[in-house]
Parts: structure tokens; C-alpha cells; sequence
């Protein structure tokens, strides 16, 4: 038995990684890919550099939240699915409650002091996703061939822009690297344990049986629960990019029908801002908005799995099938320009809207350094940088 572990204390690890992650990741979900593989590639090695972009790229082709797909899968291969539903629980849970908690009158980050807390976490941002843009691509472009699809990638996010420069850079990738890469040698098996076949169409029925019976159930008079339900999981289901790119689906499906007024949409909007993990938690902000008490608190459940459940939905159907496809000779070479194509849209986002939306004057500029080197340099871990950059904004504010 030595050498390996009960399942219950590896998922009990996985909660607690990813429970400390929940609580310190800010900056959104590019941000929160950079905490991802300092927590999981660098510092406990739980899958290599380029499983790690192999998820990222699979999960920015995906619907839903893309961070958090990441973090279900990371959770799914190292505990299985309980491991994965350990993962999303402990990631998700932290912002949920908070939002929900400040729907329902627990205001914060209010006067000059919130203020400065909250460009400090900004700073952190741009630290971590330099960090994260570095250390990728060392290892994910060290030639002239990814070194150009990467900066292909960056031109296509740019000029492009939003969800289709996204995509169409990592559908770029794809094609160039097909053409001018060659075959890796081997592919690394990360340690998971396998998804069914049976799973994997199950999943996937899931998925497209919701999206088609929830509106119809929901027609016919299924109450405000059942309601709640079918907006939020549309939402999820039709959104690519995640992150701010769902805003407009849920103003949509909250507002206009007069669920929120839109001055507590956007109140709500500013608070996911001050708060760590995925932005889908606004969902538990909205939920609990909509009525007081224990209804609203059920009502932010229901919207929080329900936007969370297609895109994992969809993740666990196709997940099982990008395994087998990767360890074909195309595909290797289809994965090493997508890899690359990752980095650039990575080195894009780290430009806008991350930059732009912290380093305002030189200061900014020195602290978000002063961040970077500490986690390159230093090694110091990130929730630690999390603490200090803050908390030297507060004092200098």
C-alpha cells in the first residue's frame, strides 16, 4: 500500500487547494489560469505544462466559464469525479456566499479604503498573468515556429478582438501548427482516473435534454424556481469566453423581465469586481436579489448551478474524446500550435484588459513589477502576493 493514497485524503486535498484558491484568486479568469498552473503545474506537479494548456485550449472551445472548467477538470483527473465536484465546490463557493451575503445587505469595499483594496488586487493581476505568460511560454514556444503562431495569436486577439478574436486565434493556432510543427515524441498521461464512455454520452445528453425541455417546462407555468433554472443554465450554455461575456445574457434575462432592477445589477456587477474566484458567482448576487430571506438564498443556489452545469456538462462529454484524439501524430502537432496560440491570447489579455485596467501611473507600474518578481524571482507563493500588494496600496492611499 505505500506509495499511494486513500481516495478520501486526495480528495480532501483537492478541496483545501482549491478552497485557498477560491479565497485569493482575483483578477478574473485569466488571472485565475495563472494562479492554476503555479498551484497545480509548478508547485505540486499534478500535470505537466502542456496538460495544462491542453485543458485551457479545449476549455476556451467550449461554452462556459473557461477558469473554472479548468478547475473541474484539474479536480476530474486527479480525484475523479468526485474530485472534480470537490474542486468546483471549494472554488466557487467563497465569491458565491460573499455576493449572496452582499445581496442581501452585507455591504463592502465602500470609501476610499475599498477603493485602494481593490486597485491592489488589480495590481495582483497583472503580476500573476505576466507570471503565468512567462513561465508558458519558456516551455509552451521555445522556437521560431511557436514563437510566430504566438505572435499570430496576439495580432488575431487584437485586432479581432472578443470572443471571436479569441477563438479564431486558437483555430489559427490549430491550422498553422498542423502545418508547420512536428509530432512530439511522446505525449505525457497526466494521473486521472478515466471517464466512461457511458459517462461521457450521458453528459452530453444531459446537456442538450435541459437546454431543450427547461424553456418548454418553464412556458407551462413550472413556477419562478423552474423559471430561475432556464434562464440561468441558457445563459450558461450559450455564452463563449465566459467571464464578462455573460453579462449581457443575464441583464438580459434578469433585468428586462423586471426580476432586478438594473441599478442592482449594477451595484451587484461592481461588487463581483472586489471578489476572488469566477465571476459566474454574480449569478449568486442575482439569485438572492430577486427575494429575501431563505427564498433568496435558494434562488442563489439555483442560478449558481445552474449557469455552472452546462459548460461541465459538456466538459465531462467531450473531455474522454480529446484524450484519445491528442495521442494521434496530427493532433500532437494540432496541440503544439494550439498551445502557443494560448500564450499569445494569454500575452494579449495581459495588455487589455488587464494593464489598462490597473497601471494607471508609474506607481502602479512598480508595485505590479514588484508583484512579478516576487513570484519569478523570490518564489514567493501567490496568495502571499495576494496579501501584500493590497495592502500597500491601503497604506499609500
Amino acid at each position: 500500500m505505500t506509495g499511494t493514497r486513500h481516495p478520501h485524503s486526495r480528495r480532501g486535498e483537492i478541496f483545501r487547494t482549491f478552497m485557498l484558491l477560491g479565497l485569493t484568486s482575483f483578477g478574473g479568469p485569466i488571472a485565475h489560469l495563472g494562479y492554476f498552473r503555479e498551484a497545480f503545474v509548478v508547485r505540486r506537479g499534478w500535470l505537466s505544462e502542456s496538460d495544462f494548456a491542453d485543458l485551457v485550449a479545449l476549455c476556451q472551445f467550449l461554452p462556459g466559464p473557461a477558469s473554472s472548467q479548468v478547475g473541474f477538470a484539474i479536480g476530474l483527473r486527479r480525484g475523479g469525479l468526485p474530485g472534480a465536484l470537490a474542486a468546483w465546490c471549494a472554488f466557487t463557493l467563497p465569491s458565491a456566499i460573499a455576493l449572496a451575503l452582499f445581496a442581501s445587505g452585507a455591504s463592502a469595499l465602500g470609501g476610499d479604503v475599498g477603493q485602494s483594496l481593490i486597485h491592489g488586487l488589480k495590481l495582483v493581476a497583472v503580476a500573476v498573468v505576466a507570471n503565468a505568460v512567462w513561465g508558458m511560454a519558456g516551455k509552451l514556444c521555445p522556437d521560431r515556429t511557436r514563437a510566430g503562431i504566438a505572435l499570430v495569436a496576439v495580432f488575431m486577439a487584437v485586432f479581432i478582438g472578443g470572443t471571436a478574436g479569441q477563438l479564431g486565434a486558437i483555430a489559427a493556432g490549430a491550422g498553422l501548427g498542423v502545418w508547420w510543427c512536428r509530432p512530439a515524441t511522446t505525449m505525457t498521461r497526466p494521473d486521472r482516473r478515466e471517464l466512461s464512455g457511458r459517462a461521457s454520452l450521458f453528459a452530453l445528453a444531459l446537456f442538450f435534454l435541459l437546454l431543450l425541455l427547461l424553456p418548454l417546462v418553464a412556458s407551462t407555468g413550472g413556477g419562478e424556481v423552474v423559471a430561475v433554472m432556464d434562464a440561468f443554465y441558457r445563459a450558461g450554455a450559450l455564452v463563449f469566453g465566459g467571464g464578462h461575456v455573460v453579462l449581457p445574457l443575464l441583464q438580459a434575462e434578469v433585468v428586462d423581465p423586471g426580476w432586478i432592477s438594473e441599478s442592482t445589477f449594477l451595484t451587484g456587477y461592481g461588487a463581483a469586481q472586489a471578489v476572488p474566484g469566477p465571476l459566474f458567482t454574480f449569478s449568486a448576487y442575482l439569485g438572492a436579489a430577486m427575494a429575501p430571506g431563505v427564498h433568496g438564498g435558494i434562488l442563489a443556489a439555483v442560478a449558481t448551478v445552474m449557469i455552472f452545469l452546462p459548460g461541465m456538462l459538456l466538459l465531462v462529454g467531450v473531455l474522454p474524446h480529446w484524450d484519445r484524439l491528442r495521442a494521434s501524430s496530427t493532433a500532437q502537432r494540432l496541440i503544439q500550435g494550439t498551445n502557443a496560440a494560448v500564450v499569445g491570447i494569454l500575452g494579449a489579455a495581459l495588455y487589455a484588459p488587464i494593464w489598462q485596467g490597473a497601471i494607471v501611473e508609474p506607481a502602479d507600474f512598480a508595485l505590479a513589477l514588484a508583484g512579478f518578481l516576487l513570484l519569478t524571482v523570490w518564489r514567493w507563493p501567490a496568495w502571499l502576493v495576494v496579501i501584500a500588494l493590497p495592502l500597500v496600496t491601503v497604506l499609500a492611499g
